[in-house]
């Protein structure tokens, strides 16, 4: 059992477990709004559009979550301004903004080399790194993410169900939706230090998905999706130590593996019922069932 005890008994790696922990529950609260509102997209954009705004807040020997934020309402911005001033569905104003703002970032760090190693930092993340004050600032992200997500529950639900059936019912479903990109910009920033930008996306998205083919409620969904990030912190931290890999990215392709195997084992069950179901006979009593009409009508 030394494999599973030594690096959880080291101090770093503590702050790193509690760190992933922290992030986990955030991303799920987060995360299961975007997956239920179809923001997965967007929420990857808004995580490689900060690279501008990170690049010159370095530069510029400032905050880097500051500039991060900056440049994530910067993009929400303009992929608002595309959608409202042209034809073009907001797919494309997010694909146009995605690729402008990373080719700025980029631009930005190429003049100045000395950004090299924290660029990787930017993109990778490193929670292994994580400080106290890490620690407390994703605490109270995590718990304004949970009071927003309490007080707000109601105008979300009918958000992410149905647009129009939220303004019918006197929600203001516009602002509903900013609110909800402000959660995501706050996962984003409050996150890509830990984890980074790449692979924030990976928490924010794979353990929402994952929990949604379970088919619970929604608050079932968030605390199943907290479970399962808390599980691939805790795996990933032990993979990483004695397999000597980076830990953020062990984590997020942890993350990930569990929605691929949850699937498959999901979809196996499936096709057995559905074998199964196939070999009972019907009775004169399930005729009139729906799921046996289309069946009872190809065998007579």
């Amino acid at each position: 059992m030394d494999w599973l005890l030594d690096p959880l008994a080291v101090s770093f790696v503590q702050r790193a477990l509690f760190a992933g922990m922290l992030v986990s529950i955030l991303c799920a609260l987060v995360g299961t709004w975007v997956v239920l509102r179809g923001m997965a997209f967007l929420s990857d954009a808004i995580s490689h559009g900060m690279l501008p705004g990170v690049a010159i807040a370095y530069l510029m020997s400032a905050n880097l979550m500051v500039g991060a934020a900056a440049s994530a309402v910067v993009m929400i911005g303009g992929v608002a301004w595309v959608s409202r001033n042209s034809s073009l569905s907001e797919d494309t104003g997010i694909g146009l903004l995605f690729v402008g703002m990373l080719a700025l970032g980029v631009v930005i760090v190429s003049r100045a080399r000395s950004f090299a190693v924290d660029l990787t930092a930017f993109l990778f993340g490193d929670v292994l790194s994580a400080t106290y004050t890490d620690l407390v600032f994703l605490a109270f992200a995590a718990a304004f993410a949970s009071t927003v997500s309490v007080v707000a529950y109601r105008p979300f639900v009918a958000l992410v169900f149905d647009e129009r059936k939220a303004q019918t019912f006197g929600f203001r479903p516009r602002l509903t939706h900013v609110v909800l990109l402000g959660l995501v910009v706050l996962a984003v920033v409050a996150s890509f230090r830990i984890v980074g930008t790449l692979l924030v996306f990976g928490l924010l998205v794979a353990p929402s998905a994952t929990a949604y083919l379970f088919g619970r409620s929604i608050v079932q969904s968030m605390i199943i999706a907290t479970l399962l990030g808390w599980s691939a912190t805790v795996i990933g931290l032990v993979v990483s130590w004695n397999a000597n890999t980076a830990a953020g990215a062990t984590i997020a392709g942890l993350a990930v593996l569990q929605f691929f195997v949850i699937a498959a084992v999901k979809s196996s069950r499936e096709a057995s019922r559905a074998k199964q179901a196939e070999r009972q006979p019907i009775g004169p009593t399930d005729i009139a069932r729906p799921e046996n009409r289309k069946r009872f009508s190809e065998e007579f």
